[in-house]
């Protein structure tokens, strides 16, 4: 039977759906969706610092998520605002740095409780800045920005919200042989479908995403930057959702998702790699043009805050107040930072990295290091291809 857009669907199916999820289509594409994300696993271990990606690759997924909902910021605002300068004031900044605090929180709680409800509560929660809870009251729909059309009206009633999310934790939870990915793809439908909060859903839902691959051991950290693909894709992604609601067409959303992490994957696997050239790159740099003040942390802090700070120093024992100055500034008199005043606060930016960054392919034109100074580390180059 077809849904009305127009009617609360107090009849959305429980978890698991009745129809046959794994297909040979579905099964096929499972492989190389895992091999993607099994690769990029390993490219992230080769980071010895994992706060350099802690730090940045979280911050490009909360800036792409938040532009699915139309909040827009760029990568310069989004480092300044979370260097914690006093003239950083840039709302959606602000809401985008919001959802990165909440990746974090949900993460350190799969390491004491498996994902439920109350994990999607208190994302929300966290995402909005207020304290968020299933909605009690009816009337919530979502309507084409465009020409106002009703496209959904999620289920009604808090009691029913509830007991929809707690079928959807048993889910997330279930001992069955469903493929990690498929029940992620699921989980994320049932989530949107459910639509348990006045606001903040797609960004709760994204983010509860890459949990359920860290709970399956699929990833150790929170580095697929899923939003990337979704928010390039924004009409397959809505058209393939509402797909399932009104045919059950399990199939073509379960296949885009598995794309979608598949070539996330691969994408952030090159930009990871990227990140390693450069941090090498950097390394040989200051080796040969400031060897005093060279050390494997000062190199890991300028990456893992780009905007950084002579307090970022000082709090991370690399350097007392007078040291940690005298290092950024001769970083920045040899051309890796460059030095900018931001009211009270002195703020010492690495544009190389931040170019690398904001680029949709990854490449970055090397410093120019002595051929006697440069790195014998294995595989290393500085010529970067995007195929890479």
């Amino acid at each position: 039977m077809r849904h009305d857009p127009g009617t609360p669907y107090n009849s959305l199916p429980l978890l698991p759906p009745a129809q046959d999820l794994e297909t040979k289509a579905v099964l096929k594409r499972c492989v190389t969706a895992r091999a993607a994300v099994a690769e990029l696993r390993r490219a992230g271990e080769l980071i010895p610092d994992q706060s350099v990606l802690i730090n940045t690759i979280p911050l490009l997924e909360a800036k792409d998520s938040s532009e699915i909902e139309n909040i827009v910021t760029t990568n310069d605002a989004l480092f300044l605002e979370a260097s914690q300068v006093e003239d950083g004031n840039d709302p959606a900044a602000k809401e985008a740095l919001r959802y990165r605090a909440a990746l974090f929180s949900g993460y350190e709680t799969l390491k004491s409780r498996p994902l439920t409800a109350r994990t999607a509560i208190d994302i929300c929660s966290q995402i909005k800045g207020v304290e968020m809870d299933v909605r009690k009251t009816p009337g919530t729909q979502l309507k084409n920005s465009f020409t106002g059309d009703v496209i959904y009206t999620p289920p009604d009633g808090q009691q029913r919200l509830r007991d929809l999310l707690g079928n959807w934790e048993m889910f997330a939870n279930a001992d069955d042989d469903i493929d990690p990915l498929v029940r992620m793809a699921v989980l994320h439908y049932q989530f949107e479908a459910i639509h348990p909060f006045l606001d903040g859903n797609g960004r709760t839902g994204r983010i509860l995403n890459i949990l359920v691959l860290i709970q399956a051991g699929l990833l150790d950290i929170p580095t697929l930057y899923l939003s990337r693909h979704i928010v390039r894709t924004k009409g397959d992604y809505y058209r393939l959702l509402q797909g399932v609601t009104l045919r059950g067409e399990w199939e073509p959303w379960i296949i885009y998702m598995l794309t979608a992490i598949e070539n996330t994957a691969t994408w952030t696997n090159a930009r990871i790699r990227a990140i390693r050239y450069l941090m090498q790159n950097t390394t040989d740099y200051v080796r040969a043009n400031a060897p005093k003040i060279y050390s494997r942390e000062l190199i890991e802090i300028i990456f893992a805050q780009p905007y950084v700070r002579i307090s970022h120093l000082i709090e991370t024992d690399i350097a007392e107040r007078h040291a940690a100055a005298r290092y950024l500034k001769q970083l920045a008199s040899i051309g890796i930072l460059s030095e900018e005043k931001r009211g009270r606060d002195k703020l010492f930016i690495h544009r190389k990295y931040m170019d690398l960054l904001g680029r949709d392919d990854h490449e970055f034109p090397p410093y120019s290091v002595p051929t006697n100074e440069i790195s014998q580390t294995r595989g290393l180059k500085y010529k970067r291809r995007s195929e890479d």
